[in-house]
C-alpha cells in the first residue's frame, strides 16, 4: 500500500515521503494511530494544503520534546524486584514497569515510548533510550536492585553479585573446614576415646 507520511517514521522516511508498505503496518498503525494518510490523488491535494500547518505542529513538538529530554537525559530510575541469588529476575521489566517508574520520577511517558530491543531480566544498571518525539531520543538509566540498599551500592557503581558470590564463598570454605574438623573424631568424647587417651 502507497501512503503519505505525516510525521518522521523510523526507517520508513521523513514527513511528506510517499513510501510503499505491508498493508496490514498501514492498516494496523500507521493510518489509526494518523502516522500516514493514503496515497490517493485526494489525499495527496489534501497533504499539500495542510503541510505547512503540520509542519508548525511538528516543530513546536518537536521543541517540547527537546525540552522535556534535556531534563530527562542521563537520569537514573530504581526499579524493585525479587530476584534469585545470582540476580536472575523472578519475570522480567516490561516497557510498561520503565514508563511508570519513570511517570513516578515527576515525566510524563507512555509504554510506546519506551522500545526495548531485548527484555530486562537479571539485576544491574540498563541503559534504555526513550522516544519523546520521532526526531527526539534521549537515554535513561534504569537501575534494577532487589532492595533500596542493593540500588544504592549499584548507583555507586559495586557489582553487588560478585560481592554476593565472595560471600557464599566465604561460608562454603568455613562450612568445608568444619566438616574436616568433625571427620577427625572432634565430636563428643566418649568413655572409651578417654580411656585410650589416658593410656
Amino acid at each position: 500500500m502507497q501512503v503519505i507520511l505525516l510525521e518522521r517514521v523510523e526507517k520508513l522516511g521523513q514527513m511528506g515521503d510517499e513510501v510503499k508498505v505491508k498493508d496490514g503496518f498501514a492498516r494496523n498503525f500507521l493510518l489509526p494511530k494518523k502516522k500516514a494518510l493514503r496515497a490517493t490523488k485526494t489525499n495527496r491535494e489534501y497533504f499539500q494544503t495542510q503541510k505547512a500547518q503540520l509542519e508548525a505542529q511538528n516543530l513546536k513538538a518537536k521543541g517540547e520534546a527537546e525540552k522535556v529530554g534535556k531534563k530527562l537525559d542521563g537520569q537514573t530510575f530504581t526499579l524493585i524486584r525479587q530476584a534469585g541469588d545470582r540476580g536472575q529476575l523472578y519475570g522480567s521489566v516490561s516497557p510498561r514497569d520503565i514508563s511508570t517508574a519513570i511517570t513516578d520520577g515527576g515525566f510524563t511517558v507512555s509504554r510506546t515510548q519506551v522500545p526495548l530491543d531485548k527484555a530486562i531480566k537479571t539485576i544491574g544498571l540498563f541503559p534504555v533510550s526513550v522516544v519523546l518525539h520521532p526526531e527526539v531520543r534521549v537515554t535513561v538509566t534504569i537501575n534494577v536492585a532487589r532492595t533500596e540498599d542493593e540500588a544504592e551500592r549499584q548507583a555507586r557503581g559495586e557489582d553487588v553479585l560478585a560481592a554476593r558470590t565472595a560471600e557464599e564463598e566465604a561460608s562454603a570454605e568455613a562450612k568445608v573446614a568444619a566438616e574436616e574438623l568433625f571427620e577427625e573424631g572432634a565430636g563428643p568424647k566418649t568413655e572409651e576415646s578417654e580411656a585410650a587417651e589416658e593410656a
